[in-house]
């Protein structure tokens, strides 16, 4: 139980690696409620958790351990993802992007009348807001993959019979969905609210999160590529 617990609070904590953080804000970018980001988040988490119970499962059954080379790919898939997410998180605020228009009356009055297309976009996906999240879903999934070579290789090392270590990462990715839930949740309250009363900080906060998704991507894509390339 102490050892499951353990796997429980590690999980939890893996949730909030930078990595994680940045592409749930990237697609908490796009999400149209605080909900919607909170069950993007619980859907990454599911995609994480099936993700490494599937592959860790194939590899502890057979005995073996990830080759180094395919866990550095893997990692520099995360990079390539993390740099698409922050790239369309740009993509996004210059489709938004706003419009100033000057209006004049017949009395010879004008008055300037600012309008944005976010507004249009929000109204035409506003219908699909509630459907399930692949896309995070698939986010998740590929994070799970990258993951799983460091899991499996503590794993070993924690555990003593193989039934123990898939349990071990069950509760392991019970966490991360908790975790991701939670992180979701902290990331999606600020940005909703800057969202309805100060649009420049929102606009702010989404080119620093698209910035920042693209930065962390491309630094995971440069070292995990040194290394895959020797």
């Amino acid at each position: 139980l102490t050892l499951l617990g353990l796997g429980f609070l590690l999980g939890l904590r893996h949730a909030f690696e930078a990595d994680h953080a940045a592409a749930v804000a990237a697609l908490a970018s796009c999400s149209h409620s605080v909900g919607e980001t909170v069950r993007q988040g619980i859907a990454w988490g599911i995609g994480h958790a099936l993700t490494l119970f599937l592959f860790c499962s194939v590899v502890l059954s057979l005995n073996s351990m990830v080759p180094e080379r395919v866990a550095l790919a893997l990692e520099m898939a995360v990079g390539v993802m993390l740099i698409g997410l922050g790239l369309d998180v740009w993509r996004r605020i210059r489709r938004d992007r706003l419009h100033v228009h000057i209006h004049e009356h017949e009395a010879g009055k004008s008055h300037i009348h600012i309008h944005a297309h976010r507004n249009e976009t929000d109204r035409a996906q506003h219908q699909h807001a509630h459907q399930i999240p692949y896309r995070a879903l698939l986010v998740g999934m590929t994070h799970g993959m990258a993951g799983s070579a460091a899991l499996i290789l503590l794993t070993l090392h924690a555990t003593p019979s193989i039934a123990l270590a898939l349990t071990y990462i069950i509760v392991f990715g019970l966490g991360s969905i908790l975790g991701m839930a939670t992180l979701s949740l902290a990331i999606a309250i600020p940005l909703r609210r800057s969202a309805r009363s100060f649009a420049w900080a929102y606009d702010g906060v989404q080119i620093a999160i698209g910035g920042i998704s693209v930065f962390l991507g491309a630094s995971m894509l440069y070292t995990q590529g040194s290394e895959f390339l020797g």
